[in-house]
């Protein structure tokens, strides 16, 4: 399974990968950057999110991935870096953000 995550200052894509992903579909991408014209382009524009919480993108999106692996460091929003994680796809997983921003990986364990 591939995974998006940030391992900049905090999780955001560039308005070309928005851009790239609402060609390609994307509901959330298309709604995100009618919002950002209609913000008369104010320097907001940035997408942040975790991995399925209500209100952001699936870390998973077919699209997000595309677009990150075709634009490569163009995907990035100003201060973010982008890059996919391949993980085995049996693995329940969640993204610990650090105080900078910084993403991990990690899997599910059981805690008594």
């Amino acid at each position: 399974m591939k995974i998006v995550r940030n391992t900049g200052c905090g999780f955001a894509i560039s308005i070309e990968a928005a851009k790239f992903m609402a060609n390609l579909g994307s509901e959330r991408a298309i709604e995100e950057l009618k919002e950002y014209e209609e913000n008369n382009k104010n320097d907001w524009f940035g997408f942040g999110y975790v991995s399925n919480t209500e209100g952001g993108y699936d870390r998973t999106d077919p699209l997000l991935i595309m677009s990150v692996e075709t634009l490569g460091a163009k995907a990035n929003h100003e201060g973010s870096y982008l890059e996919i994680i391949e993980i085995p796809d049996d693995v329940k997983w969640y993204i610990y953000e650090s105080d900078s921003g910084y993403e991990t990986i990690c899997e599910h364990h059981r805690v008594w």
